[in-house]
């Protein structure tokens, strides 16, 4: 799967229903000797006009890999 495939899902906490942001928005923590994802750095508040212009707090959620529960046509089913 590429990364643009994966771009456009929304990222969901299957224990609380919370939509956590877009995978378009994340970061990979990727282990350099491996090649292996260690976790994906969802930005929340990244991609908005006044997150550019500073007046937004971003905050960041870890989610380690083992965490992501299914990758679905639209979705990104996440257990934190």
């Amino acid at each position: 799967m590429r990364f643009g495939e994966l771009r456009d899902r929304e990222i969901i906490n299957i224990e609380t229903g919370e939509k956590l942001g877009t995978f378009g928005n994340c970061e990979l923590d990727i282990d350099i000797s491996t090649g292996q994802i260690i976790s994906i750095i969802v930005i929340e508040g990244a991609g908005s006009f006044f997150s550019f212009l500073g007046k937004q707090e971003e905050s960041k959620t870890v989610i380690p890999w083992e965490n992501i529960k299914k990758i679905g046509k639209d979705t990104i089913m996440v257990c934190i």
